[in-house]
């Protein structure tokens, strides 16, 4: 049976694959050869897109934008040597904890770091 963490870790593969690929032939080698700001700009449209549809209230239209925020994440993720499975590691280390609890601990966490 095929779990989400297969399809993710193939489609990071996928996405790896085609990183160094020509740019001309390749969207994602294109992505990866405007560098870092357009890959950012892309994710920034994606999520405004996800958000349009919600708005829509259509399922199938939501469903899609979630995909390409996904993707485009996972583009993100790979351009900063990060894989899906690290978000996947820090979803289950959040695992049965309260949210307002969560929260509370990263702004905890983010004043330390700030030295305040």
């Amino acid at each position: 049976m095929t779990t989400g963490n297969d399809t993710l870790a193939r489609l990071a593969a996928v996405i790896e694959e085609r990183r160094a690929g020509d740019p001309d032939r390749s969207y994602v080698a294109r992505l990866f050869h405007k560098g870092t700001d357009a890959i950012l700009k892309k994710l920034g449209e994606e999520a405004t897109e996800v958000v349009m549809a919600a708005k829509d209230g259509v399922r199938e239209r939501l469903v899609g934008e979630v995909a390409d925020l996904w993707f485009h994440s996972m583009i993100a993720l790979a351009q900063f040597g990060l894989k899906p499975a690290d978000v996947l590691a820090e979803l289950e280390r959040r695992e049965g904890l309260s949210g307002l609890d969560e929260f509370a601990s990263r702004k905890a966490q983010t004043r330390d770091q700030e030295g305040r």
